[in-house]
């Protein structure tokens, strides 16, 4: 069964959005093992100048990497990322099972984005929308299309 991680920086509060990705991984379950894992987000400085948010970047990207499976398939959200359909995310994700790979990592950076360490390790750029989204907000959104993409694939009747 393939497992899909979510690595992201930073932890939700808003029980709304807790309970909106509890709900995608009870969903989930009958498809594959799927996990949120949330790492701190580093101190910020109110406004920080270049440096100060390289420093920070460098910081979270250590985390993200550390946490990154050996042999898994790295999915980095990014804003220079390819923008797919929920039907092409659904190809992927079965593209990438049928290649061998057991683990998929999605990774969703701090408030700065990503570093490009960590993009560089990245199987696969992705792009939610030109669109800005909090990243409490990313998570579900994302949490969802990974949901659709395994009912498209499973020809279930949550896609229309």
């Amino acid at each position: 069964m393939l497992s899909v991680n979510v690595i992201c920086i930073g932890k939700i509060k808003e029980k709304y959005f807790t309970d909106a990705i509890a709900e995608y991984k009870k969903r989930l379950g009958a498809f594959c093992k799927f996990n949120i894992v949330e790492l701190d987000e580093e101190k910020t400085y109110s406004d920080p100048n270049p440096s100060q948010t390289e420093s920070i970047l460098n910081a979270e990207g250590k985390r993200i990497i550390n946490a990154l499976g050996k042999n898994s398939y790295v999915i980095a959200m990014c804003v220079e990322g390819k923008m797919l359909s929920s039907e092409e995310l659904a190809r992927k994700l079965e593209d990438v099972s049928l290649d061998g790979v057991s683990t998929v990592d999605f990774i969703i950076g701090g408030s700065w984005g990503l570093s490009d360490e960590v993009k560089s390790k990245s199987s696969f750029k992705l792009s939610m929308s030109r669109m800005t989204f909090p990243h409490q907000m990313a998570r579900v959104i994302l949490s969802e299309q990974i949901y659709r993409a395994f009912e498209i694939n499973n020809n279930g009747k949550y896609h229309k």
